[in-house]
């Protein structure tokens, strides 16, 4: 094949994910005169920021933002992500701000600035009833478990060295909480009223420590930037203070009854029960997780058959650029590609890029990369004399290739490509560290309420075994029809 068909065939793929980008970039508000900001958050750390039943994000900040945004007239998008992910998507330029139960630290003060402080806490630890451990004395050579990026985990760390106790992290509160109740490390160190809210939530975990290192809750934006913003919160804030509604929200949530929010135990020690009370995140979620496989791999199959057969062209530059490309897209984790695009290329451009678009050009690359392994490798094992016989009867390259070796490399690839899909499917429950939320970030925000891990992680996981059994079906299918019996 002529080396400029290449070279738009590249441009084409090019333009189609930069195209992706911008066109999930461009939710602009210019119709609207109020000022619009993306704003990042935990949505698992309740009481400050949860899910409720409805599938509406609530909790102490997420009403307070609500009240601050209705009087100073600002809208914003919500972005649901992991703290620490958050936390660097604001310094990257990605979100214009993070509430999410942040304490204002000295060191984040170097890079953030922050509101006016809105809510007063210190940090406990807590560990298991049958675990015998009663006081920090006691965790000499033990694994503590910590939330990446939290202040919690800061002042664990600073007494390391006097308690003698390895650590280990979770991005999450409540993998950290069950990790602990399941034995697997031997106390939490959480902020405090995050900590009670969970265990009088069902969380089995017990209190071992007075609060200590008592700090204040901030909204932060990067230093220096969205001025207007922090203006506004603070101006909103003074107001909601003033008038009560900041003490009503307060008194609602960390006096609030378990079933207010979670629904009844008879709901959540039921697995029907689970399901009718969360259907409508369920569904979500298994849509977002579909939405992300198909399109997933349609753009990868695109990226992938365009380098695979870069990499059978007679020509020294396409095979190593095909093989480059290859080697690093399938060498990369993952999660880190996934992170290098959502935060790293914002920090880089200055252009913020929708988790969407960062979750379909990370599986367009990955998935991608090993489709043009495969795709190589099918072209390759048609046998030699094939091309020569096209040749022979005057087809030029071009044709030779597309008429002859290719119906017969995909016919030997097609259990790979149905393969490859399933492959992908499970490879979208990673885009959830970037905020998407798809069935595993889905049952990540309903534990955080609930914290019946083990019924709806089982749930998950039974969700994703009849999709992965309904695409096997297909690769049967698809093989018996098209493969090469």
């Amino acid at each position: 094949m002529k080396k400029h068909t290449w070279l738009k065939f590249g441009t084409l793929i090019v333009t189609m994910l930069l195209g992706l980008v911008v066109f999930s970039a461009t939710n602009v508000h210019a119709d609207k005169k109020e000022p619009h900001y993306v704003i990042t958050t935990d949505t698992t750390y309740a009481p400050f920021e949860f899910q409720a039943q409805n599938g509406q994000y609530v909790g102490i900040d997420m009403d307070m933002l609500r009240a601050i945004a209705k009087r100073e007239h600002f809208t914003y998008k919500l972005v649901p992500i992991a703290f620490n992910s958050g936390a660097q998507g604001v310094l990257s330029g990605q979100f214009d701000a993070i509430i999410a139960g942040m304490t204002i630290t000295p060191e984040r003060q170097q890079v953030y600035d922050f509101g006016t402080p809105y809510y007063k806490t210190g940090i406990i630890a807590a560990a298991s009833p049958k675990s015998g451990i009663t006081s920090l004395n006691q965790l000499r050579g033990k694994t503590v478990a910590l939330k990446t990026g939290t202040g919690s985990a800061q002042y664990a760390l600073s007494i390391q060295k006097k308690y003698g106790f390895k650590v280990t992290y979770f991005n999450d509160s409540n993998t950290m909480y069950n990790a602990v109740a399941l034995g697997n490390a031997a106390v939490a160190f959480e902020d405090d009223p995050v900590m009670k809210y969970a265990i009088k939530n069902g969380i089995k975990l017990k209190i071992i420590t007075k609060p200590a290192n008592a700090g204040q809750y901030g909204f932060a934006v990067k230093k220096g930037q969205n001025q207007e913003l922090l203006a506004k919160f603070n101006a909103g804030y003074a107001a909601i203070k003033k008038d009560g509604t900041y003490d009503k929200i307060v008194a609602k949530y960390l006096g609030a009854k378990e079933s207010t929010f979670a629904g009844s135990a008879k709901e959540n020690n039921s697995l029907i029960g689970l399901l009718k009370q969360n259907k409508d995140q369920f569904i979500g979620g298994i849509i977002k997780t579909l939405q992300l496989t198909v399109f997933g791999i349609i753009f990868a199959t695109i990226f992938g058959v365009l380098i695979g057969v870069l990499a059978v062209v007679p020509n020294k530059f396409a095979y190593g650029l095909s093989s480059t490309i290859i080697y690093i897209f399938r060498g990369l984790p993952l999660l880190v590609l996934a992170f290098f695009i959502y935060i790293g290329l914002p920090s880089l451009t200055g252009t913020k890029i929708p988790a969407i678009a960062a979750g379909l050009i990370t599986l367009t690359l990955n998935e991608g990369a090993y489709i043009a392994a495969f795709v190589a490798g099918g072209l390759k094992s048609v046998d030699v004399g094939q091309m020569e016989a096209a040749r022979s009867l005057g087809l030029p390259y071009r044709k030779a290739m597309l008429k002859v070796i290719m119906p017969q490399g995909i016919k030997l690839m097609i259990p790979s490509f149905v393969n490859q899909f399933i492959i992908t499917l499970k490879d979208t429950s990673i885009l959830s560290a970037i905020g998407i939320i798809e069935l595993t970030q889905t049952g990540t925000v309903i534990i955080s309420r609930n914290s019946q891990g083990f019924r709806v992680w089982f749930l998950v996981a039974m969700m994703y075994l009849i999709m992965i059994t309904l695409l096997t079906f297909l690769a049967k299918w698809a093989d018996k029809k098209f493969g090469n019996n």
